[in-house]
């Protein structure tokens, strides 16, 4: 697949600069961006910031923290200046994108302290698309991005947005900046890095829903797959975190993780929730491995960090999977992550009230 890089950043960019380059003679300082509470000047000065901020940190592996440095202009720097300086920032966070390695992740606070080089690319285009488009109005100057950078922006950081007709007028509406009939305005929002959970031999590395889009239409997803991966499991649940994300409804903390081995990077399977926690706090997980990572364990530490993880949260009661009568293999691998057989009343309601199929035996793990 193609994955969001640094090209995109350029591109972004360049968009930005030949957007803003015709009023470069006018007193930006003067005129407020849009919706925002800074100037023209200052909102243009803050995208160089954010790509700067964003290239320190991924190059840097900052982990707690921003880089803890401060971006000022000379003094007297005009327009033209200043976008000399989000030309340059841009440039360097494309080149961090592109040289950092692929399991790299870096500290940013939101949601989850992390980003990938994926996720600070979409947030460096993001910065500059609206920003971008913040200041055209305040100048009322024309700009409108291409639309799969807007594409790819949702689908990369805004996994809880459900799609539009055209990828700009969303992301625009889901930041407080537009409208889309049938959907109520937007006053508070935030963007989404994808979770990473991490275990002892294996990552477990949410799954995007561009990345899942891939998955589930045959491709690789971006991932480095050992020999018989994906296997068909991660593709379907691939294909249900898309009709998820499609339909509105995906919450991209109960979506679907690869399980990332840290020995070569390389990915091994796939493991993840059948969605959001019901009113009693039941979530249920489904796991599988390609063959050639079968019966080394990878799965037992996989399921029990994921349980783990779930039964920390304050909405989550139980854990829950549901295995085949003959799957002896994996239901070895539920006792060994620390599940138990349901109870006979925990099975009736599960056929009678969450629809689950004969021939299946129900493991639970409570917190």
């Amino acid at each position: 697949m193609r994955t969001i890089n640094g090209e995109d950043v350029t591109r972004a960019v360049a968009g930005c600069v030949a957007a803003l380059r015709p009023a470069a003679d006018r007193d930006w300082t003067a005129v407020k961006a849009g919706r925002v509470e800074l100037s023209c000047h200052g909102t243009a000065f803050h995208i160089a910031e954010c790509c700067l901020g964003y290239a320190a940190n991924l190059a840097g592996r900052a982990q707690d923290a921003y880089v803890p440095f401060e971006a000022t202009l000379d003094e007297g720097t005009d327009n033209a200046g200043l976008l000399h300086v989000i030309e340059a920032a841009g440039a360097l966070l494309a080149a961090a994108v592109d040289t950092a390695p692929p399991g790299v992740r870096a500290f940013h606070p939101y949601p989850f302290r992390s980003a990938d080089r994926h996720g600070f690319a979409a947030m460096g285009i993001a910065e500059t698309l609206l920003h971008t488009h913040d200041i055209a109005q305040g100048l009322g100057l024309p700009y409108e991005p291409p639309a799969d950078l807007a594409e790819s922006v949702l689908t990369w950081i805004f996994p809880q947005v459900k799609p539009g007709s055209e990828p700009w007028p969303t992301l625009l509406w889901a930041t407080g900046r537009g409208e889309l009939p049938g959907r109520a305005p937007v006053t508070e929002w935030r963007w989404r890095n994808n979770l990473v959970i991490p275990a002892d031999r294996v990552t477990l590395t949410g799954l995007r829903p561009a990345v899942a889009r891939d998955l589930r239409l045959g491709g690789d997803g971006g991932l480095d797959w050992i020999e018989g991966g994906p296997y068909e499991g991660t593709r379907g649940a691939a294909g249900m975190l898309v009709k998820a994300y499609e339909a509105g409804v995906h919450r991209p903390e109960f979506g679907v993780f690869a399980l990332v081995r840290h020995e070569d990077g390389r990915a091994i399977g796939g493991i993840g929730f059948h969605g959001a926690p019901n009113e009693e706090g039941w979530v249920e997980v489904g796991y599988d491995l390609a063959e050639g990572a079968r019966g080394q364990g990878y799965a037992t530490e996989a399921l029990r960090t994921l349980a783990d993880w779930a039964l920390a949260r304050d909405d989550v009661s139980m854990v829950i999977a549901t295995v085949e009568h003959a799957n002896v293999p994996s239901q070895r691998v539920a006792s060994r992550a620390g599940f138990t057989r349901a109870t006979v009343e925990e099975e009736r309601i599960a056929h009678a009230e969450h629809g689950m199929e004969d021939g299946l035996q129900l493991y639970v793990r409570r917190a």
